[in-house]
């Protein structure tokens, strides 16, 4: 199982970032897929999350900012980031497991991350 993530980088407070997360080796289906971050010395948070429903769930920090998708055509998860604020700054790891576990920072599978920078 692997989960690439791409897309990180520097960006200015207001501004935009998309993040890509490209699933493979999964023989089995799997019960949610989202994102969590991690800021440097702090624990791991939740950031959203899609159910094996479809549907989605945010957590209060960015909803109404932030915006996940996937593209199953193409293996791929999205995170839409918008109006960047600097405490979005952290690493942030796409991973498997039940929705309400990921929103929790708690994950079955998880890759390496993808650095994202706000700058005030």
């Amino acid at each position: 199982v692997q989960l690439q993530a791409s897309g990180g980088g520097l960006v200015q407070a207001g501004g935009s970032l998309r993040l890509s997360c490209v699933r493979s080796g999964f023989t089995s289906g799997y019960s949610g897929i989202g994102w969590f971050r991690q800021a440097l010395g702090k624990s791991r948070e939740g950031v959203a999350c899609i159910n094996s429903d479809g549907s989605t769930r945010y957590r209060d920090p960015v909803r109404g900012r932030f915006t996940i998708s996937e593209d199953n055509a193409k293996n791929t998860l999205y995170l839409q980031m918008n109006n960047l604020k600097p405490e979005d700054t952290a690493k942030y790891y796409c991973a498997t497991a039940a929705c309400s576990l990921i929103l929790l920072g708690v994950a079955e599978s998880w890759g390496q991350g993808t650095l994202v920078t706000v700058s005030s």
